[in-house]
């Protein structure tokens, strides 16, 4: 009987340190995307941090699949950007290492050298992985709403990773 009431009180234990570290995880990616899009729309430039190991990911541009190396990602500049992350929800995948994102961005924007997008409006998913302790984006998939638009821009050069 003591033997299956220690066991009980490891699993029960476990559980809630497994909760509380998928709770914390969500708390710090949500703050995360919402501190970005702040300095994003004050700066006029992206800001974001993305895997050493690169990018894979589609954007909102509607084209394929592609892989970025970390050191051919760049940050976008604008000319003006007002972007707003709605309705975020954060699913840690394995805690303290691992999380999804989703949610909504809208607003508008107009890229330096591109056209304007005056409702910019994107579903966002984005896989976060943790590297020498800060949250991280390896995955994305950016596509547009119907009576939205995704942007014009053309992608940073990429290659295929094989």
């Amino acid at each position: 009987m003591k033997k299956l009431s220690i066991f009980f009180i490891t699993v029960l234990y476990s559980s809630l340190m497994f909760a509380q570290s998928a709770e914390k995880d969500e708390m710090e990616i949500k703050q995360l995307i919402l501190s970005n899009f702040e300095k994003t729309n004050k700066g006029k430039l992206e800001v974001v941090e993305y895997s050493k190991n690169g990018l894979y990911g589609f954007n909102s541009t509607g084209g394929l699949l592609v892989y970025t190396p970390k050191a051919l990602l760049k940050q976008n500049a604008y000319d003006n950007v007002k972007l707003e992350p709605k309705h975020i929800t954060v699913i840690s995948l394995v805690p303290g290492q691992a999380a999804v994102a989703m949610f909504y961005s809208e607003g508008s924007m107009k890229p330096k050298g591109s056209g304007s997008v005056p409702h910019y409006l994107t579903r966002v998913s984005q896989t976060y992985v943790k590297e020498d302790g800060s949250w991280v984006i390896r995955t994305g998939h950016y596509s547009p709403i119907t009576g939205g638009s995704g942007t014009t821009q053309i992608g940073s050069t990429t290659e295929d990773k094989e």
